[in-house]
């Protein structure tokens, strides 16, 4: 057996993975401007995308991990438009979401290896904004009756 990933002895080159194209945003100067993110997507994400829920995955890709993380360093397919960017530790999730093909086996046929779907629910209404600071005011706080804390 092939080691993809030095971590995971219990992988091989040619195990299932899906990865999917995702719109997402990034916040510059007060404006957002799309930009696309290949990830993998794990099983039981895949399982929920294949029953419509609206999602910013243009398409998924069905490959083998191998094809994505020769060496162990990521690869874009031949699928994917080349101003996509990987995803943050990418390597990392990709071998995350083979492991969980091998364990919910029967996920491998929603899309077959070396196929795509794109008859996803895509929708950018809400937007995934990759750089986007929560900042928390005194304002977001849920006003409690004075008494709430104190046994009566």
């Amino acid at each position: 057996m092939t080691t993809t990933y030095p971590n995971t002895p219990d992988l091989s080159a040619s195990d299932y993975l899906v990865v999917g194209l995702a719109t997402c945003f990034v916040k510059e100067d007060g404006e957002v401007h799309p930009v696309h993110v290949v990830e993998p997507i794990p099983s039981a994400a895949l399982e929920a995308l294949s029953k419509g829920i609206a999602t910013s995955y243009e398409f998924a890709c069905a490959t083998t991990i191998g094809t994505v993380l020769p060496d162990g360093n990521p690869q874009l397919l031949a699928e994917l438009p080349p101003d996509t960017q990987f995803c943050d530790d990418f390597a990392f999730r990709a071998t995350a979401a083979a492991r969980t093909y091998k364990s919910r086996s029967e996920s491998q046929s929603l899309i077959p290896t070396g196929t795509t779907k794109r008859d996803f629910n895509f929708s950018t209404e809400r937007k995934r904004v990759l750089n986007s600071d929560r900042i928390v005011k005194s304002e977001d706080n849920v006003k409690q009756h004075a008494y709430t804390h104190q046994v009566l």
